[in-house]
C-alpha cells in the first residue's frame, strides 16, 4: 500500500566506476549476505488458484470464485520452485475485513461503508492471530489449512513470507484467536484523551466517526443493497484514520477503512519513548535486542512483537512490512531484533519510498531488504515508456553502492501497473530487457508478481479500484495466469505460444540468477565508458560486468523495440586487469539460450568485442577461459 510517491530527481550519467560488491560494513549492520540470489514470487493468495472466468464487477464468491490455500498443490509449488523461485510471499493471508457472512464461524460481519471492495483490502487487518476465512475450504479450520500450506511450501524447498501491516488495522478490529495473555488493539485504551502513551489508537474525544462523502460515481458494493450499507458506521469516539487523517469524517481518498496505530508518537510528532544511542546503527542485531530488554516501550510495540513471534513460531519464514516508514525506526529496531532472536534467518522486507531514509531503516531498523522503487524501478519504467535514458542507471547504482544488496528489485507488484497494461508498456515483451537488468545488476533479491511471467495485462474493472493493476479488493480471475494454471494441472497447457515463450524466458533467467556465483560477486558498469569511447553505443542500451573467482559475465540489454544495437563494446583496462586477461582472444557464450557466441579481443591491456543485440534482447555472456 502506498500513500505517496516521493519525487526523486534522476541522477546524472555516472562518470566514475560503480561499486564492486557489497560493503562489509553494511553486511554486518543488517544481515549476512546469502551465497546465492534470492527470488521472491509474490502471489495474491485468493486469486492464485481461482479457475472461475466469469469476472463480474463486484461479483460474489458464487459469481467469480475464490482461490484457496489448498489450490497450492504439490504440483503448483513444484512448478513455482522450478521457475527459479526461493521464497513465496503469500499476500493477503492475515484475516482482514471482508463482505461475506461468516457468523456461523463466530466471525462478526463487516460494514461495506468502511470496506474497500467486496473481498476487502488485505491491508485492513481485522484479526492478526488468524487467517482470511475466504482462503479455507472449511473456515472453522482455516489455521490448520494454512499450516498445511506452510508444510507443503517447505517440503518443496521454498520459504514462506506473509504481510504485517504495522501502521494501521481495520476500522473494526476483533480477534477470535488471541493467545493467552494478549488482548485486542484498543481494548484497554483511555478513549477520553486524544493521546496516551499506551493507547493503541489516537482518538477525537467526544465526537463520532462519520463515513466519508462518497463521489457520485462510487457506491459500496456497486450499489447492491446490503443491511449495513447505510452510510453509517458506529465508532465513538472517532479514531484517526490509517494515513493520519484527524477528521471525524475522512476524505474518500484517505485510508478510511483503517485506523492508525499509536507507537508512542505524540500528536505534535515528538517521541514518547527511548531513542537509540548515537552510532547504534553499527551495532549487531543482538546488541539491539539486548538494548530493548531493559526499556519500557509503548504497548503497541509489544502487541506487534507478539504477533510477529506468533507467526514465526507457526512456521512463517519472514515478513513483508507495509509502509514501514510511517512507523518510528526505533520500533523496527525493537521488533526486528526480537524476530531475529527467535529466527536469525527470518526474511524481513519493507516498503520505504523515501531514499533519505534507506540507511536509517536498514542500519537502525535492522531491515534486511527495502523496495528499490523510486530509483531503479521508476527509471526503468521511464525507459520502457520512451521517456528516460539508460544513462541514469549507472548513477543510481553508484549512489546505492553501500547498500545495493539490500534494495530488492521488481518490475511488478500489487501496487504497480502490470507491464503489458496500456498505461505501462502495452506489451509484455518490452519488459524483458528491464527484467534482465533488474535481476542481474546487483546482489539484491528479485521479486516477480504472479502472472508477470506469462504477460498478464491486468484488464477488467473488478469493482473497487481501477484497471491496469490486478485487483486486490474483489473476487476475480486472472486470465493469463489461469491459462498457465490449466484447471489445476499447472502445466501451462492453455497458454498461447507467446505466453509460453515469455514464461520460458523468465524460467531461464531466474534459474540462471540463483545459480550464478558472479551475480553475488563484483559489479562494474560499462555504460559510461562506452558512451564516451564507443561509436554506435547509445543511451537506449546498457552494459555491465559481473564476476566472481570462477565466473565472469558480460550483460547487455537493448531497450529499443525497433532496431538492433550493433557496436564494438570496449573493455577498459581496469576491467581487463580485474579479470586477469592477457592479450589474446576469448569466447563469450550466451547463457540464456546458448545460441550466440562472440569473440573478445584483448590488445595492449584493452578489450573489444563486436556485438549485435536485437530489439528488446538481453544477453548474458559468459567468458570461456
Amino acid at each position: 500500500m502506498k500513500v505517496f510517491r516521493w519525487i526523486f530527481p534522476l541522477l546524472a550519467p555516472a562518470v566514475l566506476m560503480s561499486c564492486k560488491g557489497t560493503s562489509d560494513k553494511t553486511k554486518s549492520e543488517t544481515m549476512d549476505q546469502p551465497d546465492k540470489k534470492i527470488v521472491v514470487y509474490q502471489v495474491f493468495t485468493r486469486l492464485f488458484g481461482n479457475t472461475n472466468t466469469a469476472n463480474i464487477p463486484w461479483g460474489t464468491i458464487e459469481d467469480n470464485g475464490v482461490g484457496k490455500f489448498n489450490d497450492f498443490t504439490d504440483q503448483a509449488l513444484e512448478e513455482i520452485r522450478a521457475l527459479g523461485v526461493t521464497h513465496i510471499w503469500y499476500t493477503g493471508v492475515p484475516h482482514h475485513a471482508v463482505i461475506r457472512d461468516y457468523t456461523a464461524s463466530g466471525i462478526s460481519d463487516d460494514d461495506p461503508d468502511v470496506v474497500k471492495g467486496r473481498a476487502g483490502s488485505p491491508y485492513a487487518v481485522k484479526d492478526y492471530y488468524n487467517v482470511n476465512p475466504d482462503l479455507a475450504v472449511d473456515p472453522a479450520k482455516r489455521l490448520d489449512e494454512f499450516r498445511a500450506l506452510l508444510e507443503r511450501t517447505h517440503h518443496h524447498g521454498l520459504k514462506a513470507i506473509i504481510d504485517i501491516v504495522p501502521n494501521h488495522v481495520a476500522r473494526h478490529y476483533k480477534s477470535l484467536s488471541n493467545p493467552p495473555g494478549t488482548e485486542d488493539f484498543g481494548a484497554s485504551d483511555d478513549v477520553t484523551v486524544e493521546y496516551a502513551r499506551n493507547n493503541n489508537f489516537y482518538y477525537i474525544p467526544g465526537q463520532p466517526f462519520r463515513v466519508p462523502q462518497f463521489p457520485d460515481w462510487y457506491k459500496p458494493l456497486g450499489g447492491e443493497p446490503h443491511p449495513l450499507s447505510d452510510g453509517k458506521f458506529e465508532e465513538f469516539p472517532a479514531k484517526w484514520t490509517g494515513n493520519g487523517s484527524r477528521m471525524t469524517r475522512p476524505d474518500f481518498n484517505d485510508w478510511y477503512e483503517t485506523v492508525k496505530i499509536n507507537y508512542g508518537v505524540r500528536p505534535d510528532g515528538t517521541k514518547d519513548f527511548d531513542t537509540l544511542p548515537a552510532g547504534f546503527g553499527q551495532k549487531s542485531v543482538s546488541d539491539h535486542y539486548n538494548f530493548w530488554q531493559e526499556k519500557d516501550v509503548p504497548d503497541s510495540w509489544k502487541k506487534f512483537r507478539d504477533i510477529a513471534l506468533y507467526w514465526i513460531g507457526f512456521g512463517v519464514d519472514g515478513f513483508r512490512f507495509d509502509m514501514a516508514e510511517m512507523v518510528p525506526v526505533e520500533f523496527w529496531s525493537y521488533m526486528n531484533s526480537a524476530i531475529k532472536n527467535a529466527n536469525p534467518d527470518a526474511f524481513l522486507l519493507a516498503e520505504v519510498y523515501n531514499p533519505s531514509l534507506y540507511r536509517e531503516y536498514l542500519h537502525l531498523g535492522k531491515m534486511d531488504y527495502l523496495y528499490d522503487k523510486v530509483e531503479l524501478y521508476d527509471t526503468l519504467k521511464n525507459i520502457i515508456q520512451g521517456h528516460g535514458s539508460a544513462d541514469h542507471i549507472a548513477g543510481i547504482q553508484a549512489g546505492l553502492a553501500d547498500i545495493e544488496h539490500h534494495m530488492l528489485h521488481f518490475l511488478e507488484n500489487h501496487d504497480e501497473q502490470r507491464l503489458p497494461s496500456p498505461a505501462f508498456a502495452g506489451n509484455a515483451l518490452k519488459g524483458k530487457p528491464a527484467v534482465t537488468l533488474s535481476a542481474t545488476i546487483s546482489t539484491a533479491p528479485t521479486m516477480i508478481y504472479f502472472g508477470q511471467e506469462v504477460g498478464e495485462p491486468g484488464e477488467g474493472n473488478a469493482g473497487f479500484g481501477s484497471e491496469t493493476r490486478t485487483t486486490i479488493f474483489d473476487y476475480w480471475g486472472v486470465p493469463a495466469h489461469q491459462r498457465w494454471m490449466n484447471n489445476g494441472k499447472f502445466d501451462g497447457g492453455l497458454l498461447t505460444a507467446e505466453e509460453s515463450a515469455l514464461r520460458d524466458f523468465y524460467k531461464r533467467l531466474l534459474n540462471f540468477t540463483i545459480n550464478s556465483s558472479a551475480l553475488m560477486g563484483k559489479y562494474q558498469e560499462l555504460h559510461s565508458y562506452n558512451r564516451a569511447n564507443s561509436p554506435g553505443y547509445y543511451e537506449k542500451g546498457y552494459a555491465f560486468a559481473r564476476w566472481s573467482e570462477d565466473e565472469h559475465l558480460l550483460i547487455l540489454v537493448n531497450f529499443k523495440d525497433w532496431v538492433a544495437d550493433e557496436y564494438e563494446l570496449r573493455f577498459p583496462s581496469y576491467l581487463v586487469t580485474e579479470w586477469h586477461l592477457r592479450d589474446g582472444k576469448y569466447q563469450l557464450t550466451d547463457q540464456l539460450y546458448q545460441k550466440k557466441k562472440y569473440e573478445l579481443i584483448v590488445t595492449d591491456g584493452l578489450g573489444k568485442v563486436k556485438v549485435t543485440v536485437e530489439p528488446l534482447e538481453s544477453l548474458i555472456l559468459k567468458l570461456e577461459k
